[in-house]
């Protein structure tokens, strides 16, 4: 559980759920652009992370049978049990806090509508490095090429069609 990747996750984490509550508490004009910095920065996280990941997923396939639940929510044995538990943990706390703060302040100067909701935007922070990290660091099974049933009508068999 060494990885920079999941240390990173844990950080940006952190920092987004102190700078989120920080500003639920003030929800002064400067902590709400802030706020609205912060959500972006770690969206944009997540998107490099998401597409960085899923470039060298679709180069180990080549290899590997990936699926997009092992990729992204470190499902079955992709990663070991306390990566999955801290990635997870990130994913949940991200979105999870992301929410309550588009909740808690669901107005802003008594109009509809939130500079917390961008928050809700930051759970594609630990997608993304899910991904990059599944990709780079993860287990996937060998890629079982040429074993295709013949007669499966979803492969196109002449002799299905008629």
């Amino acid at each position: 559980m060494n990885s920079r990747i999941v240390r990173a996750n844990v950080l940006l984490t952190a920092v987004f759920t102190v700078a989120t509550l920080l500003a639920a508490w003030v929800f002064a004009p400067w902590m709400r652009v802030g706020i609205v910095v912060v959500d972006l920065v770690l969206f944009t996280v997540g998107v490099v992370g998401f597409l960085w990941g899923y470039f060298a997923a679709v180069q180990r396939s080549r290899t590997d049978e990936i699926s997009v639940a092992e990729l992204f929510l470190l499902m079955g044995n992709v990663a070991p049990k306390p990566v999955r538990r801290v990635m997870a943990w990130c994913l949940g706390v991200q979105v999870t806090v992301g929410l309550a703060g588009a909740l808690v302040r669901n107005s802003t100067d008594g109009k509809a509508g939130s500079t917390l909701a961008f928050g809700v935007l930051v759970g594609m922070c630990g997608l993304g490095l899910n991904g990059l990290w599944a990709a780079r660091h993860g287990y996937f099974a060998p890629r079982t090429i040429g074993k295709e049933s013949t007669d499966d009508p979803a492969i196109g068999n002449d002799e299905n069609h008629g």
